[in-house]
């Protein structure tokens, strides 16, 4: 897509992060690749109110080249980017019920449905590092053959080939998280079953 029409879709999946709850006020950020560049929610900003024109315009080494602060994690964006050619759209948002799991100490289970296995996968686990560190990037970045990761204490992450399939993975993951709140003694498929989904996902995802 254009600039202008990536502009316009990131804006609109901001919008429905927020309106989902998926993301409050300034949490999180969202990015998309254009061309050679990336655009990127900027610092600092209510992911429901932002305008087209808000979005900062990246190189892939960082540099900005037009737009205001970046996003703080613009970084583990661009890993993502520069690991994975395939990758279009990074979705990172806070939460709740995601969040909430990760500080009860517990893991996150996606085998709980079929949904759960088919779009997710095995999602990575990431332990508490401080935002915005070298060492989040160097983490999201030993974790990029995974599409969809949670960060202990911080929230989620995914990765996909178009800005509907990322917003798919966070939303599906927060479902998880909260069906694994609702029913913490629910058994996982059995193996047998994941065996079976395994291939649908492997000819269809």
């Amino acid at each position: 897509m254009d600039e202008t029409e990536a502009r316009r879709a990131l804006i609109e999946t901001c919008a429905r992060l927020y309106d989902r709850k998926l993301t409050v006020s300034a949490g999180g950020n969202m990015s998309v690749r254009c061309g050679d560049c990336v655009l990127i929610t900027p610092s600092g900003r209510n992911k429901g109110l932002l305008k087209p024109e808000d979005l900062v315009k990246v190189a892939m080494d960082g540099t900005v080249i037009s737009g205001p602060k970046p996003s703080i994690e613009t970084r583990f964006h661009l890993a993502l980017y520069n690991a994975n050619p395939s990758t279009n759209a990074v979705v990172h948002v806070h939460p709740l019920y995601g969040v909430a799991l990760t500080v009860n100490g517990r893991k996150l289970r996606c085998n709980l449905t079929p949904e759960g296995a088919l779009l997710l996968g095995k999602v990575a686990t990431i332990p508490y590092i401080t935002p915005g560190t070298e060492e989040l990037v160097e983490a999201v970045r030993a974790n990029a053959s995974s599409q969809v990761m949670i960060m202990d204490r911080h929230g989620t992450l995914a990765q996909g080939s178009t800005l509907e399939e990322a917003y798919n993975r966070v939303e599906e993951l927060e479902f998880q998280a909260r069906l694994q709140m609702l029913c913490p003694d629910a058994e996982d498929l059995p193996d047998s079953e994941l065996a079976k989904l395994g291939v649908l996902r492997w000819r269809y995802w």
